[in-house]
């Protein structure tokens, strides 16, 4: 289902946009809070997970950019480099971009706007310690880069997006994977922890964003 129709911006409860998609009943963050959400999911409970001065991430669902934003200024505080591969079917338009609030909200409008105006299909660096690839890809059916620390997996919940929650979808993932390396993720759906177990990691339920008691590590051992 193509997802970029009749999109519009929402404010959560933090204050943060987020885009909520009518024909799924579903929005892209948390309504409790997109930034927060997103700090917690992926920063707190995935970047931080890793003591190293270099990390490769691949996140499942460029969406909005938030996470890449974060991301990058998580890298600049704690002097770690990353190089961030986002792929997206379905990008947001020039105009969607310019209307959310994560670059004010950050005070780093200038680089919100950078992350969502470089090219796609191309490695572009957006900071001296932050490289930036965004490809259209369909996970279901395309070959993904490999040799990854880390997932953010942040695609639509299973009930909304069920081709994206299966054996093979985890599959692909723990092969992309480096030894070592987690996949993170805001949904805890007792399904999702099993077909992730079947795939080969090891899942660990860790605390939750705000509104959310739990949600899933898993580790490729």
């Amino acid at each position: 289902m193509d997802v970029s129709s009749k999109r519009h911006i929402i404010t959560t409860k933090d204050g943060s946009h987020s885009l909520m998609v009518p024909e799924l009943n579903e929005q892209y963050h948390s309504i409790h809070g997109a930034q927060q959400e997103a700090e917690h999911v992926f920063l707190k409970m995935g970047l931080d997970y890793f003591e190293k001065d270099h990390l490769a991430v691949f996140e499942v669902g460029f969406g909005t950019g938030l996470n890449t934003l974060l991301s990058c200024l998580w890298g600049r505080e704690n002097e770690i480099s990353i190089a961030y591969t986002a792929v997206e079917k379905y990008p947001i338009s020039t105009k969607e971009a310019n209307q959310l609030n994560y670059g004010e909200l950050v005070n780093q409008p200038q680089l919100f706007n950078q992350l969502h105006e470089c090219d796609w299909e191309s490695n572009v660096i957006l900071t001296k310690n932050f490289s930036l690839s965004k490809l259209k890809l369909d996970l279901t059916k395309d070959e993904l880069p490999v040799g990854f620390d880390i997932i953010f997996f942040d695609a639509f919940a299973p009930n909304k997006q069920p081709k994206l929650w299966t054996i093979e979808i985890f599959k692909k993932m723990y092969t992309i994977l480096n030894e070592g390396g987690v996949l993170v993720t805001y949904c805890c759906q007792g399904e999702a922890k099993r077909t992730m177990l079947k795939a080969g990691f090891k899942v660990e339920k860790v605390p939750g964003p705000p509104g959310k008691r739990e949600m899933l590590r898993a580790i490729k051992c």
